[in-house]
């Protein structure tokens, strides 16, 4: 297993990650419901309605010293840091392109060690947790986010399964390469990596938990190797991408397959989801006090309820 201790500094990361939705990492099948902005994204989502924001831009002295679209804000000291040492270093799925140097689209100079792509291999920022004798359970965070948001529900998972969340290429502390310099960040890709990366850190069958825009991507990589996963458990997916509705209705779908929807989510509604799994064989938990990114409104309750759907398995 190609397993490196981070090494990498901090300072290699930016440290001001503004995410538009016109960025590489917001590929055309995350962005089809939006109008694409002309300036990059500043928005204050507030999912419960009290006083827990989710800071997409803020100063430093607001949260806790992650830029939610990934990375930290700045060098100063924060909760980034001791999260980056809990993690490790995986490099998985290859660099493809010509190698060269990523460089400015408009001034044609080699752009910072942070927009660079490896030379062989991706590199993916992975915090692991439990004990890896026990059935494993992958995080997947969604858009625009990081592997942080599942801080709270990775300790109670750990207690029976071996749990490991991820930061995607182009996000947290992974790999951000630019498009035409080793990864355009497009379905396939996603999926492709996703299986790479996949095939590094798990040797048995695992189960998926998945949130928001990239459920897509975990859900195609599902229909292809079925045989790999116990379960799939989606947390407020977008309900109207056509291909994962089709998939997920398919006779031919053997995975048990769970959604967990946050009820106060602002980003995502919720129009058609009940009726969609009404008509599948899909079990629907609704958490009334969670948002659309239902792991940082609900992180203990919602690390109970995987734990209670892996422990139901047949």
């Amino acid at each position: 297993m190609a397993i490196l201790q981070p090494q990498i500094p901090l300072s290699l990361y930016p440290h001001h990650f503004h995410l538009p939705l016109h960025s590489p990492t917001a590929a055309p099948f995350l962005c089809t419901p939006f109008k694409t902005p002309r300036k990059p994204l500043n928005l204050t989502c507030s999912s419960k309605g009290q006083d827990q924001d989710y800071l997409i831009d803020a100063p430093v002295s607001a949260g806790d010293g992650f830029s939610f679209s990934g990375g930290k804000y700045s060098d100063g000291p924060s909760p980034s840091d001791e999260w980056f040492k809990q993690g490790k270093i995986v490099k998985a799925h290859p660099v493809s392109g010509s190698g060269d140097k990523a460089k400015d689209p408009i001034f044609g100079l080699k752009m910072g060690a942070a927009s660079q792509a490896s030379n062989d291999l991706f590199r993916w920022f992975c915090v692991e947790s439990g004990n890896a004798d026990n059935p494993t359970v992958i995080l997947i965070h969604g858009f625009p986010s990081q592997a942080y948001s599942y801080r709270k529900v990775l300790p109670t998972l750990s207690k029976n399964y071996h749990a490991i969340a991820f930061d995607w290429l182009g996000f947290g502390f992974s790999d951000k390469p630019q498009p035409r310099y080793g990864f355009d960040y497009t379905m396939d890709e996603f999926v492709a990596s996703l299986e790479s990366l996949i095939n590094e850190i798990a040797t048995e069958k695992v189960s998926l938990v998945v949130q928001g825009y990239f459920s897509p991507i975990a859900v195609k990589y599902a229909s292809n190797l079925q045989g790999k996963l116990n379960d799939l458990i989606l947390l407020n997916p977008p309900a109207y991408v056509e291909e994962t509705r089709k998939t997920l209705l398919d006779e031919n779908w053997k995975v048990k397959t769970t959604v967990c929807w946050g009820q106060r989510d602002r980003w995502l509604s919720y129009d058609g989801v009940e009726d969609f799994l009404k008509n599948s064989k899909h079990k629907l938990i609704e958490l009334p006090m969670a948002g659309h990114h239902v792991q940082e409104d609900c992180g203990e309750e919602l690390g109970g309820i995987i734990s209670g759907i892996l422990g139901r398995r047949s």
